[in-house]
């Protein structure tokens, strides 16, 4: 027989209380990467009485794991990590500052007015899609056949085939310049010169370009991938009214388009 005292039922926790405890912490840290300053604050004066060890997972004693090892974010290779915005300034991976500054302008026409930071981050995406675009192809060009096989299956035969044969980065260039020369068609300066009201006629005529043209293809492509960035950002998530990435201390049921619970409808 064990000597020790039975174990106290009414004060364990279990595997799925553990979890949902936890998860109010990653959700309310989980989109910035930092554990809210109001959480710091409310912790501070309970820290110095929380010894090491283990504990159940409340905001208050995560606080305390991740001040005692001066961390606010989990560490690089972690189960979980959290992408922080870089310290230094934005450099383009693809296109030169000159073209960088063409393309957040011509995003800027083709988005409308928009918050600033939503449209920096949609071209800094922009930059990263094309940057990526040739390991991208060469990816798809190395598909198990089964893999292939499986993509045709969910996206279609068109979409795969894009990704093994288009040439992102020779649109781009062959877009900026064709941009280039029809500003200077038009206007007798390069675009960057031009007035905002030039800037919008001239990426709006981008539109109504030859079909196929290197102008068509390059306005379908920036757009598509404009309309990409844009509604990934919280401006952009926001617009959409999206209602993922939240955290709910209980469940909040389904509401109907009249507002009428379907719980309650049915009750």
């Amino acid at each position: 027989m064990n000597d020790r005292e039975p174990f106290d039922l009414s004060n364990a926790v279990t595997r799925r209380q553990w979890l949902l405890r936890l998860g109010e912490m990653v959700a309310l840290a989980g989109v910035s990467g930092v554990v809210p300053e109001s959480l710091l604050l409310n912790a501070q004066t309970e820290l110095a009485a929380l010894p090491p060890g283990l504990y159940s997972p409340s905001p208050d004693d995560l606080v305390h794991a991740l001040r005692v090892h001066n961390m606010l974010v989990p560490p690089p290779g972690s189960e979980t990590d959290y992408a922080l915005p870089p310290s230094s300034p934005f450099q383009p991976q693809f296109f030169t500052e000159k073209e960088f500054k063409i393309v957040t302008r011509f995003v800027e026409v083709i988005l409308g007015k928009v918050d600033s930071d939503a449209l920096s981050q949609t071209a800094r995406w922009i930059d990263l899609w094309f940057q990526s675009s040739g390991t991208v192809k060469l990816a798809a060009q190395h598909l198990d056949p089964l893999h292939r096989t499986l993509a045709v299956g969910y996206f279609g035969e068109d979409a795969v085939r894009e990704l093994e044969t288009a040439d992102s980065a020779a649109v781009a260039r062959e877009g900026l310049s064709a941009l280039h020369k029809l500003s200077l068609e038009k206007y007798q300066t390069g675009f960057l010169d031009l007035g905002p009201m030039e800037q919008d006629q001239l990426v709006r005529g981008t539109a109504a370009s030859e079909p196929d043209s290197a102008l068509k293809r390059f306005f379908h492509l920036i757009r598509d991938q404009a309309i990409r960035g844009y509604y990934t950002t919280a401006a952009g998530l926001k617009e959409l009214d999206y209602k993922g990435n939240a955290y709910y201390a209980s469940c909040p049921g389904c509401d109907s388009l009249h507002g009428t619970s379907s719980h309650s409808a049915n009750e």
